[in-house]
């Protein structure tokens, strides 16, 4: 059996596409609106066809039947918190944590740019010579600059710059932000790269349809899915938001349409 190709293929759709769930935020934040019940909101995201979860050690080895058919993507970084002092933080599980869980795939910070690049940038490294030997896919979330002054650093061509730089240190597929990013600047930015890109959700949007429609233009640009965290765990019907995600990623739904799930 081709053991890479098999978790891939619990990720990503045969169309290439996938919806990830992403809760792995109290790892670092602690006590969050929306995930007071992990079980429950995992399992009503499952209900509503996400393809994968982004989670935390503590949730792949506690609520593995509520993750049910899901593919697993195994954060592996962190120790910082939002107790403490910003850092740069490290590999807190790895490979073989992974496969004890029995993870598809793991999750790290790619962050070129960020004060903590020559710490963070060599686990990410060291994460994907570990995973290459035991053929789990790597993601990497590829930020420039870290979350240390966005504003400035996640201009349309860093953001290039970054996620070509984690594609070529060997990651299998990405995960970042185009928030804001014109639709032909995504297009030169995917033509760039020759690995999958999936975007992330962002903070929590007060309309749900601003969500939709950012979705839409992006995958209209060439990404290769989403994920998405605070926008379906804090929504007040989980699976309903979920399902509208599913619809505008392998349906190729509009915004219009996909909305009308959520009624």
């Amino acid at each position: 059996m081709d053991l890479r190709a098999h978790r891939w293929n619990r990720i990503f759709r045969p169309d290439g596409k996938t919806v990830i769930f992403a809760m792995d935020h109290a790892g670092a934040f602690g006590m969050m609106e929306g995930i007071e019940k992990p079980g429950e909101v995992v399992k009503r995201v499952a209900d509503g066809g996400a393809d994968a979860i982004l989670t935390t050690f503590g949730i792949a080895k506690n609520f593995g039947k509520e993750i049910g058919k899901m593919g697993l993507v195994l954060r592996c970084d962190g120790g910082t918190s939002k107790l403490g002092a910003p850092a740069a933080g490290s590999l807190t599980v790895n490979a073989y944590d992974a496969l004890r869980v029995g993870a598809d795939a793991v999750g790290v910070m790619g962050l070129p740019g960020s004060k903590f690049e020559d710490t963070q940038l060599p686990y990410l490294a060291e994460l994907i010579s570990q995973c290459t030997e035991w053929n789990i896919p790597v993601m990497a979330e590829a930020l420039p600059g870290g979350f240390e002054n966005p504003k400035d650093m996640w201009t349309p061509e860093n953001l290039g710059h970054a996620n070509r730089i984690c594609a070529e240190m060997g990651v299998d597929f990405l995960k970042t932000t185009f928030k804001g990013v014109a639709e032909a600047s995504i297009r030169n930015i995917m033509d760039q790269l020759y690995i999958p890109v999936v975007v992330l959700g962002g903070g929590k949007s007060d309309d749900p349809r601003d969500l939709l429609s950012d979705i839409h233009n992006s995958m209209q640009a060439g990404a290769n899915g989403v994920a998405v965290g605070r926008n379906i765990y804090q929504y007040k019907q989980p699976e309903k938001i979920t399902a509208a995600i599913v619809a505008s990623v392998h349906g190729n739904a509009t915004v219009d349409e996909a909305a009308k799930l959520l009624k």
